[in-house]
C-alpha cells in the first residue's frame, strides 16, 4: 500500500475546513513539544508540536517499505456517520493507524450502525438514529466506496468528512481536495438513488448478520471476531492491538507503543 502524503492531506483539509468555517471535532490535544527526541514520532500531535511532521513521515514511509510477511490484520468497522464515538474512533485511532500499518492491516467501513430498514411496497426505505442526515451521510460513503473501491482512494475523504462538524454538508469539498476525479455529482446521484437504497440494505444485511448480534456502534471485529476484549483494546489503542495480533515480522513502527486511554461508555452509541 502506497501511504497518503500525511502533512500535505493535513495541511490540506485544514484549509478545506477553515475555508467552510466548520466547527471541528476536539479530539486532537494541545500538547506542546516537552518530549525527548526519540519520542517525537510517538503520534502525529507530537510530531505536529514538535514541527516533525515530514521527519517522521519519512520515517514512517521507511519502516513500512518491507512487504508483510504475513497475513494482514483485518479490522472490521460497523459504524453510523454521526455518532460521536463511530467519529472518535475513527480519527483517533483507526485512520492514524491505518496511516502508519497499512502494510499489516486491511480495512473494512460499513456505514450503517443502529439504522432499521423496512421494505415499504417494494422499495426500501431507513430509519436512522440520529436523523435524516446521518442517512444521507452514510449513503455518501457508500457510495464513495462503490465507486473508489480502492481504501487508499476514499478513506482520506471519509476521514475528512467524519472531522468535520456536518458530514454530508462538507462532503464536496473532502472530495475535491482528495479525489476531485470522481464527480461529486455522480455520488449525489448515488445516494438519493436506487444504487444507494441498494447499497445501505447490503450493509444493513452485513450488520444483521453479525455474530453476536451488535449492541452498540462503533462495533469493532478482528480477524472476523468480536469480544468485549477486542473492542475495549481497540478502542483504546488500536495501533497496539495491531502491533500485537500481526503474527508476521513486526514493522518498525511497532517498536513505539502508543498511549492506552481508557474507554468511556459515553464514546458508544447503544442500539
Amino acid at each position: 500500500m502506497q501511504l497518503p502524503n500525511i502533512q500535505q492531506t493535513l495541511n490540506t483539509m485544514n484549509a478545506v475546513l477553515l475555508l467552510l468555517t466548520v466547527p471541528l471535532l476536539a479530539v486532537t490535544s494541545q500538547e506542546t513539544c516537552n518530549l525527548p527526541p526519540s519520542e517525537w514520532c510517538s503520534s502525529w500531535e507530537t510530531a505536529k508540536a514538535c514541527q516533525v511532521e515530514k521527519q517522521c513521515l519519512e520515517f514512517y514511509n521507511h519502516v513500512n517499505t518491507k512487504k508483510a510477511s504475513s497475513p494482514a490484520v483485518q479490522v472490521e468497522l460497523y459504524y453510523e456517520s454521526l455518532c460521536g464515538g463511530c467519529r472518535n474512533f475513527i480519527i483517533t485511532q483507526l485512520y492514524p493507524t491505518w496511516l502508519m500499518l497499512g502494510d499489516i492491516m486491511n480495512i473494512t467501513l460499513v456505514p450503517y450502525g443502529n439504522a432499521m430498514e423496512k421494505n415499504d411496497s417494494g422499495k426500501w426505505e431507513f430509519q436512522c438514529q440520529h436523523g435524516p442526515d446521518e442517512c444521507l451521510g452514510n449513503m455518501i460513503e457508500a457510495c464513495l466506496m462503490y465507486f473508489l473501491k480502492n481504501v487508499d482512494d476514499y478513506f482520506t475523504v471519509i476521514f475528512c468528512m467524519e472531522y468535520s462538524g456536518n458530514v454530508s454538508m462538507i462532503f464536496e469539498t473532502c472530495l475535491t481536495a482528495f479525489n476531485p476525479a470522481l464527480s461529486s455529482k455522480q455520488v449525489r446521484e448515488c445516494a438519493s438513488g436506487d444504487l444507494g437504497i441498494k447499497l445501505m440494505h447490503q450493509n444493513a444485511l452485513k450488520t444483521e448478520s453479525l455474530k453476536p448480534p451488535h449492541q452498540y456502534v462503533p462495533w469493532i471485529v478482528l480477524n472476523g471476531e468480536h469480544t468485549d476484549d477486542i473492542q475495549n483494546q481497540a478502542q483504546n489503542a488500536l495501533f497496539n492491538l495491531v502491533c500485537e495480533t500481526y503474527t508476521g515480522s513486526k514493522p518498525g513502527a511497532c517498536s513505539q507503543k502508543k498511549e492506552v486511554i481508557p474507554l468511556k461508555r459515553d464514546l458508544l452509541c447503544l442500539k
